[in-house]
C-alpha cells in the first residue's frame, strides 16, 4: 500500500446552467483527517463528491484542481482516481457471498487466490465477522452489512475516502457505533476523508473542519 498523502482542493467551483452551486473552494485534508460538508438539500454537497470521484454529470460545469500528493485527480478517469465511496445504502452484490463481495473490490494485481482469501479473512476478522465469508449478504444485519461495505471499500486500497451520508439509515445505537468504526479505520489507514451530512453529531464525530454550504 502506498504512503498516505493529503487531499487538496484548489479553487474548486461548480455551476449548473450558469448558477453557482459551489463557489471557489479551497481545502486541504491531511491523511486520516475528515472534512465535513453540511448544508440543505440542493446546496451541492453530493455534487462536490461526484466531482472529486470523477462522476459529475456533463450538465454541470466545473473548474479547479483536486490532487492527492503530486497526483492531479482531475486529469484521471474515475477508475484510476483511487477514490473509495460509502453511500446511504451498502450496495452489496446480492449474487455474491460476503467473501465474494470483499474479493470483488481488490485490485486486479492481487491475483493469487490464497492472498485474496487471506485478505478477505483478515478483513472479516477486523470487522468482527470472522468466519462469515460464505454467508449470503441478505442474512446479515444492517450494521453487519455496513461494516462489510466499509471493508470492501478499504480492500480497494483507495487514496481518498468519500462518505455520502452513510449513517442515515442506521438506528441511533448502530449509527454511533458505525461512525466510530468508519472514522477509526479512516485514521488507521491514513485516508483523507470528506463527509457529507445533515447531522451535527456526524460532524462532531468526524472531529475535523466543517464547511457549511448555503442553498443557492
Amino acid at each position: 500500500m502506498s504512503t498516505p498523502q493529503a487531499l487538496a482542493l484548489l479553487a474548486v467551483s461548480i455551476r449548473l446552467h450558469g448558477r453557482a452551486l459551489i463557489a471557489p473552494l479551497d481545502a486541504a485534508i491531511a491523511p486520516g483527517e475528515c472534512l465535513t460538508l453540511m448544508g440543505p438539500s440542493g446546496s451541492g454537497k453530493s455534487t462536490l463528491l461526484n466531482y472529486l470521484a470523477g462522476t459529475l454529470p456533463k450538465v454541470f460545469e466545473a473548474s479547479g484542481r483536486v490532487s492527492v500528493g503530486d497526483v492531479d485527480l482531475t486529469l484521471l478517469p474515475p477508475e484510476r482516481r483511487g477514490v473509495g465511496i460509502l453511500f446511504q445504502d451498502d450496495l452489496l452484490f446480492p449474487h455474491l457471498s460476503v467473501g465474494g463481495n470483499l474479493a470483488f473490490a481488490m485490485p486486479a494485481a492481487i491475483r493469487a487466490s490464497n492472498e485474496r482469501r487471506d485478505r478477505v479473512d483478515a478483513a472479516l476478522k477486523e470487522c468482527g465477522l470472522d468466519g462469515l465469508a460464505n454467508r449470503d449478504p441478505a442474512t446479515l444485519s444492517g450494521g453487519q452489512r455496513a461494516r462489510v461495505a466499509l471493508m470492501r471499500t478499504l480492500l480497494a486500497l483507495p487514496r481518498v475516502l468519500l462518505l455520502d451520508e452513510p449513517f442515515n439509515k442506521l438506528d441511533t445505537r448502530l449509527r454511533s457505533d458505525f461512525r466510530e468504526f468508519v472514522f477509526s479505520h479512516a485514521r488507521q489507514h491514513g485516508l483523507p476523508t470528506v463527509l457529507v451530512t445533515h447531522d451535527e453529531d456526524d460532524a462532531q464525530a468526524a472531529a475535523g473542519r466543517v464547511i457549511t454550504l448555503d442553498e443557492p
